[in-house]
């Protein structure tokens, strides 16, 4: 357990939106609501340089020095994610090519191809001069990178840029034809090149492309965002050194591998939208009608845990630096529906955040404008700047922070869940189920981890990250080596596999010997089969719960247990030891019943919780949230231990925190 961190709260802000005079009635008020660090700055580059070469950057003095003098401090957004119509009529080849191959036109934001070498002269160019000017001022608590890379499907991009870099990297990676055909099994359909100048972008097929080309095309894609921020990080930190540098990554969002851009930051932040999410998050009518005003119970939380573990990558440190950049204070304006956040949701969302560690939570934005595509997406300010509800919202949380002190952040925990962005791009670009979701199939197990009340460290899957474990488990990873089999092997932990863990090399072709490939030196077992169903099939397992969409036909090896079978028999679950395999994508019922068995082996406390009630413990604070609509007794959770704030019976969004230190 680390020591405690000061958190506060933030608010994201568009000074060159407002008159100026307004500035410093802004700037009062958000002291008053006890909120400490401002964005500014992201999407500016227009009015910073409003002509080819002519900067003003007064205003943005102005607005320094005005955040300054009440006491709060800035967080300084790099202006890339918006450049100007001057900019883009000087290089109309810096825009995005979707998979049709059309450009993504001027109007909106994110207009701009990762591989543009232009693009990025002239982002280098407006960072080194912001670098230069704010890198020291006193003023300053943070940096930002862009705005949330990808955002509007644009980390693919088909340009003629992307082709030529494309081509690059295969050379770089293969160094000769002959590998890369070899790789990609290019004997398949005569597809066999003989240069890399030969290869195309995975585009425009007649049908489905080679699943390794397009797999690869990702890797580029992703490493093309990731150079991309480090081109940034690494003037930002020529220019000011000793200040974090974050970038803002998206809920439910996959495009590009978040631990691998994250080793270049300070901070992983990211923008989470509980309501706009929900929609998105499942096809489940009763979930969402009854947590309509609150979100999903486990998504926000396993990003929580997701970017927290992003916030790693940089010094290797347990508890790394992660914030919510954007957190929602209201009804948002992208969603299919935007309903209303429930009474006491908005308050619940930055004490799970907190409780999870973020340093920072932000909300977005200040003030609802009246004008342009966000004028429907609610703030603490009404359009006309009267307080709205989360205004108050944040005086609360901002006196309860006062109340309760600093809090440690999390240590590691017993229990790892292992997530991965390359299986993730797999099961895109291979689905074989036009439902398989591989961020799906990840939430399900986590769910039933928070459902028995542990907390969770989210991991990549590297041998370093499974020690010290209790319990590891791993869904749906695409490939599995020999290093990391042998790490899971050596750790001591029990180790719960899941549907389609191992069954690919890193070449996407079928694991040698069948799946789950590597993973069999912890199981002696074998995927022969796989079969992918409709939604209006499932597989009922004997003993309860089912399969959904998704099941494997399983052959035990020697000293194998099957554990589970299904109704038309066929082993659905083996044991070895303490290796576990799930053949299959488990509903709720059946993925709370093994992840309660595989806890009580791996010798995991558990607690027995009402199905709204999530526990996290954050050193010798336990949080307590309810997300249902009706109050529940959580007495027992309570025992005899001092309530910091909140109490049993608890309210509907309602919020406990106790010491389990202190008894009455």
């Amino acid at each position: 357990m680390s020591a405690p961190r000061k958190q506060t709260l933030g608010v994201c802000y568009y000074p060159e939106h407002w008159p100026e005079e307004r500035w410093p009635v802004d700037a009062a008020l958000m002291a008053k609501a006890g909120i400490s660090h401002v964005r500014i700055g992201e999407f500016a580059w227009s009015r910073l340089e409003p002509e080819p070469g002519k900067l003003d950057f007064g205003w943005l003095d102005r607005a320094f020095e005005t955040l300054h003098a009440h006491g709060l401090c800035v967080v300084l957004g790099t202006p890339t994610a918006t450049p100007p119509k001057w900019l883009v009529d000087t290089m109309p080849d810096m825009l995005a090519v979707d998979t049709n191959g059309r450009p993504r036109g001027f109007g909106s934001r994110r207009h701009y191809c990762f591989s543009y070498e232009g693009y990025r002269q002239a982002c280098a160019r407006i960072v080194t001069l912001l670098a230069k000017r704010y890198g020291r001022h006193e003023a300053l608590a943070a940096w930002q990178t862009d705005n949330e890379y990808g955002c509007h499907d644009t980390v693919l991009s088909y340009s003629d840029a992307a082709r030529r870099a494309f081509r690059d990297w295969l050379g770089q990676k293969y160094q000769s034809p002959d590998a890369l055909n070899r790789a990609w099994g290019n004997v398949f359909w005569s597809m066999e090149y003989r240069s890399f100048e030969e290869i195309e972008l995975p585009n425009l097929t007649v049908t489905e492309p080679n699943p390794s080309h397009a797999m690869d095309f990702r890797r580029f894609s992703s490493d093309q965002v990731c150079s991309f921020n480090r081109l940034q990080t690494e003037i930002i930190r020529a220019h000011s050194p000793g200040v974090g540098i974050a970038h803002n990554f998206m809920g439910r969002y996959v495009d590009f591998d978040h631990y691998k851009l994250s080793a270049d930051l300070d901070i992983a932040s990211w923008d989470t939208y509980p309501i706009g999410f929900l929609d998105r998050d499942t096809d489940d009518t009763e979930n969402k009608r009854r947590y309509l005003g609150v979100g999903d119970p486990d998504n926000q939380a396993l990003h929580h845990d997701l970017y927290r573990a992003c916030g790693q990558m940089r010094n290797g440190d347990e508890n790394g630096r992660w914030w919510v950049m954007e957190q929602q204070p209201g009804p948002v304006n992208w969603a299919p529906w935007n309903p209303s956040p429930f009474p006491g949701a908005v308050r619940l969302w930055a004490w799970e955040a907190f409780a999870a560690g973020a340093e920072v939570v932000s909300y977005f934005r200040w003030r609802q404008p009246s004008f342009a595509q966000e004028q429907m997406h609610e703030a603490l300010l009404l359009p006309n700047a009267e307080p709205n509800e989360a205004y108050h919202a944040c005086m609360q949380v901002s006196a309860e922070l006062t109340q309760i002190g600093a809090v440690a952040a999390p240590g590691r925990a017993d229990v790892a869940l292992v997530f991965d962005y390359e299986s993730a791009w797999a099961w895109q670009v291979q689905p074989q189920g036009r439902d398989f979701d591989y961020f799906d199939l990840v939430l399900r197990f986590y769910r039933a981890l928070r459902q028995h009340g542990v907390s969770v460290d989210v991991i990549p899957p590297t041998p370093q990250a499974v020690g010290q474990r209790k319990l590891v488990v791993v869904p749906g990873l695409f490939t599995a080596d020999t290093a990391l089999a042998e790490a899971l092997l050596d750790s001591g932990a029990a180790v719960l596999m899941g549907p389609r863990t191992g069954s690919k090399s890193a070449d996407f072709q079928i694991a040698e010997g069948l799946p789950p490939g590597p993973l069999r030196t912890l199981i002696d077992m074998k995927v022969r089969r796989v079969e992918s169903l409709p939604p209006f099939v499932d597989v009922p397992l004997q003993g309860g719960g089912r399969f959904e969409g998704w099941r494997e036909f399983l052959v035990p090896g020697e000293g194998v247990e099957t554990v589970r079978v299904s109704a038309d028999g066929h082993a659905a679950q083996l044991k070895a030891g303490r290796a576990h395999y799930l053949g299959g994508r488990p509903d709720r019922e059946l993925a709370k019943i093994v992840i309660g068995e595989v806890l009580a082996q791996a010798g995991v406390a558990t607690l027995d919780l009402h199905p709204d009630i999530r526990v996290r413990d954050n050193g010798l604070v336990r949080f307590v949230f309810n997300y249902g609509p009706e109050t529940v007794d959580v007495g027992a959770l309570l025992g005899g231990h001092n309530a910091l704030f909140g109490e049993s019976p608890i309210e509907p969004c309602g919020v406990l925190a106790f010491d389990l230190r202190e008894m009455v």
